[in-house]
């Protein structure tokens, strides 16, 4: 977990990003405010094998400027590394670093937009694609199996059938969890309770709670979470490190 905070980093911390890891090879999941540099504590910038953003949102991607500073620039990785995420938000990216109007950023990175229901391989990850219910962009949740193992990751989505369908028998649902059932719920998000409720008709063996924002106690979602799903519930918190299907 190199950050999980929900749209505005804690003190110290960061916003979503997650670091997946199998047989050697290593997916940037997210790469919110924060990330690259926890990201660095664990690998180094050019063994990053793949980028995979969920969505358009700041508090998602950010952190994709400075990773490319890094390798273009800082000639820290091979140019052309596989960036995976929706259409519509890296073209507005790359003219924050574009020299003289040349898409440098296109250089170091190798863009692949998806859309929900398309399928890809990294290494030994499968991926799928399933188009999440967000507010403005166009958000995708990943479902990632690798080694007989399936990791869901809702990224940023309100109630839907997607939000259940990602997922179905999943060892590890990483679910959204922006609010707590006081709070003013919107559809495009998810409260404790609710991320429950999908992980339970998913039939999710485990749940671990992200993207909550700062302001709330983690404990309280927890226990909400708790309300409506009957299986273990984490809380993603920076530097915890789990083995999915354990």
């Amino acid at each position: 977990m190199l950050g999980a905070s929900g749209t505005w980093p804690a003190p110290g911390g960061a916003t979503c990003g997650y670091l997946v890891r199998h047989d050697g090879t290593n997916l940037w999941l997210d790469a919110g405010t924060g990330t690259f540099a926890k990201l660095q504590e664990y690998i180094g910038v050019g063994d990053i094998d793949a980028i995979i953003v969920s969505h358009g949102h700041p508090d998602h991607f950010v952190d994709v400027v400075p990773a490319f500073y890094a390798r273009h620039y800082g000639r820290l990785g091979d140019p052309g590394l596989p960036f995976y995420s929706p259409e519509g938000f890296m073209e507005l990216a790359s003219l924050l670093v574009s020299e003289g109007g040349r898409n440098v950023m296109a250089e170091a990175f190798d863009f692949r937009t998806l859309r929900g229901g398309e399928t890809f391989d990294v290494g030994p990850f499968h991926i799928e694609t399933y188009e999440m219910t967000h507010i403005g962009v166009r958000a995708l949740g990943y479902r990632i199996e690798a080694g007989g193992r399936i990791l869901a990751y809702s990224g940023d989505t309100g109630p839907c059938d997607a939000a259940v369908d990602i997922a179905r028998d999943a060892d590890l649902y990483l679910a959204e969890a922006t609010y707590q059932d006081a709070s003013n719920l919107m559809p495009f998000h998810l409260s404790a309770t609710q991320a429950g409720e999908a992980a339970k008709a998913a039939g999710a063996k485990r749940l671990m709670l992200t993207h909550i924002t700062p302001d709330l106690d983690l404990e309280v979602s927890r226990a909400e979470a708790g309300i409506t799903f009957e299986g273990p519930i984490d809380i993603a918190t920076q530097d915890l490190s789990v083995e999915v299907g354990t």
